[in-house]
């Protein structure tokens, strides 16, 4: 855990008082901030983890490990940043299963030479990213076929969707940590693991970690704009690539290290599990708090850049989850594609979004 990045919190606050005019310092510097309290926040879930089991322990981890790309998007609507909004949950989606995802099974497959985990949890959770898919690539059909006449509708349409989203992604969980958990538990390893964390320590830890990551959430997306133009880089780079790696970096330090352990269940399930989170949860969830939070509503109408990343994403994390089995090579694969899509998006100009 890259603790000595602790020091960044305070530089952060500080210049933020300070130099409000340092915009390029401040969202630096809130970056670096944001990365170890995220880690912080991943390593309590995954000790709370402990007293939850496996399968509803991989939902902990992604869910409190999303909470800095929720945080952040929220910050962003009060203010009007939908495109960066939208960019930060593509990248999230796409960071988590093509980025942590790839990390993860390159770490584990140079330690273990295949690591094995349920093919029917894990193609359950493939199809269940294939629907989210579909649910990003319908409103922007729809924007396209109907043209600007029919703006005024693509606004019911979003909501209607996130409200499907929400109701598919609660059965989800039934099933997963009801009706089939067992598809989810991993298989119980015999290392010596560390003495784990109290409940109370796990949970007071995750409820400081979550609000200084709100505090330094808000600091960085006030900043965002202004170093997005220092830096020449579009608002969809920033969103897409910066926001979305700093914001995943629990799931990082958590599924790499679950890896290595050959923990690979709770790995994927952390990985795929936070990308389905971020987009039947959070997305729907966000365009619900746009109607009361923000200067207008947020739709679902990504770019076309945005909608062919996520479908692409998920495509080829289907094809590696098909079979049960992961080696190294697939996580350089997955890593491949991350690394050629955002070389797309930072060469990718500037476009005026839709809403």
């Amino acid at each position: 855990m890259l603790n000595w990045l602790l020091i960044f919190v305070p530089i952060t606050i500080a210049l933020e008082f300070l130099m409000p005019g340092a915009h390029t310092l401040i969202f630096i510097a809130s970056c670096l901030a944001v990365i170890p309290l995220a880690g912080w926040l991943g390593h309590a879930t995954e000790e709370l983890a402990r007293y939850t089991g496996q399968g509803a322990g991989g939902l902990l981890n992604a869910t409190f490990g999303n909470a800095a790309e929720l945080i952040i998007a929220v910050m962003a609507i009060r203010k009007g940043l939908y495109s960066v909004v939208k960019a930060s949950l593509t990248g999230s989606i796409i960071g988590n299963i093509l980025l942590v995802l790839g990390a993860a099974t390159l770490a584990g497959g140079l330690k273990y030479k295949h690591q094995r985990f349920n093919v029917t949890g894990a193609r359950a959770q493939s199809t269940l990213l294939t629907l989210a898919a579909i649910a990003l690539v319908m409103p922007a059909a729809f924007h396209s076929l109907t043209g600007p006449g029919a703006r005024f509708k693509e606004d019911g349409l979003s909501l209607a969707i996130s409200f499907v989203l929400l109701i598919a992604y609660g059965l989800h969980l039934l099933f997963s940590l009801r009706t089939h958990k067992q598809l989810f538990e991993g298989e119980e390893t015999q290392e010596q693991e560390p003495a784990p964390w109290s409940l109370k320590r796990a949970i007071l830890t995750l409820a400081g970690a979550t609000a200084l990551i709100a505090w330094v959430s808000e600091i960085l997306v006030g900043s965002v704009q202004e170093a997005a133009a220092a830096f020449g880089m579009t608002n969809v780079f920033i969103g897409v690539i910066v926001v979305a790696v700093v914001g995943n970096a629990a799931e990082h330090s958590s599924a790499v290290m679950l890896a290595m352990k050959n923990k690979m269940e709770l790995s994927l399930g952390i990985a795929v599990g936070s990308s389905l989170q971020i987009a039947l949860f959070v997305a729907p969830l966000l365009v619900i708090v746009s109607h009361f939070m923000g200067p207008r509503p947020m739709d679902l109408m990504f770019t076309p850049a945005e909608v062919l990343a996520i479908f692409l994403a998920v495509l080829i994390t289907g094809q590696i989850a098909s079979d049960g089995e992961s080696n190294w090579i697939e996580g350089v694969q997955l890593l491949a594609v991350y690394v050629i899509m955002a070389i797309v998006f930072y060469f990718l100009p500037e476009s005026t979004p839709a809403n």
